[in-house]
């Protein structure tokens, strides 16, 4: 087979310099015929090897029935399940044909972006430190910070909290809205256990502090965080800027840090917004309503019934 520089000289000479295929005969000592073939050849000359089949082949509309039940069908799961068809190819194989097609009978999601009236909404999530926060007396303690963000003006505020129960996450609630200074109208959460009882319904606890505020209340769907990005990327900027570098005393130390990066954050120029958040707030503060004259009732309460012997127990701690 010719290479394309030979292939590329022969057109040169016989279109270019008028050579006449007898003479390149002469010249190169190649067969009139492979000299016409390169003259009636628009492309230049490239090995194809010849196509091998797969051993996956026989078995990919199988692939694509189980794709189409269950798009996120694991790579080992589906050659568990082609095997006893016949199938004796390796893991690589069905990893790779699996990449190619998957996107195929993936519903992708369409994206847009969202603008919201002042005082609309207040995202919320939370955040858990990477690291345990430092107590007292050389303790440390699981944590998790509140975070809430407004939609429109993207002002934050947070509060740390040391459990996922409600009274816990409904206090660091009511603790963001007296920083952010005025109440949405919809305050937007994922499924969080302590909050969402089931089917978009909020817990009893959840229900009676939006009702005594009062504010409206919506629960994403499940896996879906995309729906609240506005608090997820400022959760985004909390793990990047906030927590690395910093050392704390201990939790009071460590929400006194926490209240100074959101004031600073709040300062800040948002890139999208071309806006500092604490000037929208400023802004739309005066659409939202007031907050009431005292917070929500959050207090946790335990009646027990104290037996003759006077032994109590309470949570984890046991005493006369």
């Amino acid at each position: 087979m010719l290479d394309v520089e030979r292939w590329a000289e022969l057109r040169r000479e016989h279109f270019v310099r008028g050579v006449s295929i007898k003479e390149l005969m002469r010249r190169t000592g190649l067969a009139r015929n492979t000299i016409r073939a390169a003259l009636r050849s628009d492309a230049p000359p490239a090995f194809r090897a010849p196509e091998r089949l797969s051993k996956l082949d026989p078995f990919k509309e199988e692939i694509h029935d189980l794709l189409r039940r269950d798009p996120k069908l694991p790579g080992v799961r589906v050659r568990e399940l082609i095997e006893p068809l016949g199938f004796d190819g390796g893991k690589t194989i069905v990893d790779n044909y699996l990449r190619e097609v998957r996107p195929l009978f993936v519903k992708t999601r369409t994206h847009q972006r969202t603008v919201y009236r002042p005082g609309e909404i207040c995202q919320w999530d939370l955040w858990e430190p990477s690291a345990q926060v430092p107590v007292g007396h050389g303790q440390v303690r699981r944590a998790w910070v509140v975070v809430a963000c407004l939609g429109y003006s993207r002002a934050g505020a947070g509060a740390l909290i040391f459990s996922k129960e409600a009274p816990d996450v409904l206090w660091g609630m009511s603790r963001c809205l007296w920083a952010l200074g005025a109440l949405p109208r919809l305050m937007v959460w994922d499924r969080e256990g302590a909050l969402h009882a089931g089917r978009g319904r909020p817990t009893e606890i959840y229900a009676a502090f939006c009702g005594q505020l009062p504010v409206d209340w919506y629960f994403c769907q499940a896996a879906d965080p995309q729906a609240k990005g506005v608090v997820e990327r400022l959760q985004g900027y909390l793990e990047t800027n906030f927590e690395p570098g910093r050392r704390f005393a201990n939790h009071l130390d460590f929400q006194l840090q926490l209240d100074a990066w959101f004031e600073k954050a709040n300062m800040r120029a948002h890139r999208m917004l071309r806006a500092r958040p604490i000037d929208r707030l400023i802004e739309e503060r005066e659409v939202m309503r007031p907050l009431p004259e005292s917070e929500p009732d959050v207090d946790r309460r335990w009646v027990m019934r104290v037996p003759p012997d006077p032994f109590l127990r309470f949570s984890t701690c046991s005493g006369r």
